[in-house]
C-alpha cells in the first residue's frame, strides 16, 4: 500500500510540474534531493556503525546481563508473563537500551528478536499482551540520548546538535508514560471482562 502512495505522490508532482511549466525546477530539485539524501545517509551510517559496534561489545562483554539485572524490576512489572525467562528479558533490555540512546534503527533487529521469542512463547499466533505492550513502548520510546537526531542536526549545520535535549526528554517521557498507562488500564479492563464472561 505504501508503494502505491509514494508512486501517487511522485506522479502527482510530475503532473503538477508539467501543467505549471516547471519541469526544469522539478528535475533540479530531484537531483539536489538525491545528493542531500546520500550525504545524510553517509553521516547517519557513521553514527549507526559506532553505536551498533558499542552495543555488540556490550553484549559480548556481559553488559547485557548487567542491564537486564538493573532493568529487571521494571521489566518484571511491565512484562509479568516473562519473569522467569532471562534470555527474553535480556533481549527486551537491549532493545530498550538502544531506544534510550535514540538508535531506532539499531533497536529494530533487537526488537524483532525479542518479538520472535515472545511469539514462540505465545505459540497460538495471537499477539499476547506482552507483545502489544512491547510494540507500544517501542513506538513511544523514551530517548535520553537521541544520537540519530543529533547526527541529522549536525549534518544540517546545527551549532548545538544536542541543544533540544530537555524538550525531547519531556515529550518522549510524556508519550511513554501515557502509552504504558493506557495499555495497563486496558489490560486490567480486558482481564475483568474475561472474568465476567466466565
Amino acid at each position: 500500500m505504501i508503494n502505491y502512495i509514494w508512486f501517487g505522490m511522485i506522479a502527482l508532482s510530475v503532473v503538477c510540474a508539467a501543467v505549471n511549466g516547471r519541469l526544469p525546477e522539478l528535475s533540479s530539485a530531484l537531483m539536489e534531493g538525491a545528493g542531500s539524501a546520500v550525504q545524510l545517509s553517509i553521516t547517519l551510517l557513521g553514527s549507526m556503525c559506532a553505536w551498533l559496534g558499542f552495543l555488540k561489545i556490550a553484549e559480548r562483554g556481559g553488559l547485557t546481563r548487567l542491564l537486564a539485572a538493573g532493568f529487571s524490576p521494571i521489566i518484571d512489572w511491565l512484562f509479568p508473563d516473562y519473569r522467569g525467562d532471562e534470555g527474553l528479558k535480556g533481549k527486551i533490555c537491549m532493545n530498550l537500551s538502544a531506544n534510550l540512546l535514540g538508535l531506532g534503527n539499531a533497536a529494530t533487529p533487537l526488537g524483532l528478536s525479542a518479538m520472535e521469542a515472545m511469539a514462540e512463547k505465545a505459540g497460538d499466533g495471537v499477539p499476547s499482551r506482552g507483545m502489544i505492550l512491547f510494540v507500544v513502548i517501542n513506538t513511544a520510546s523514551l530517548q535520553l540520548l537521541p544520537v540519530n537526531m543529533a547526527a541529522m542536526r549536525a549534518s544540517c549545520g546545527s551549532a548545538a546538535p544536542f541543544g533540544v535535549l530537555p524538550e525531547i526528554w519531556a515529550t518522549s517521557l510524556g508519550a511513554l508514560v501515557t502509552a504504558v498507562a493506557v495499555c495497563k488500564l486496558l489490560e486490567q479492563r480486558s482481564g475483568r471482562l474475561c472474568t465476567w464472561n466466565r
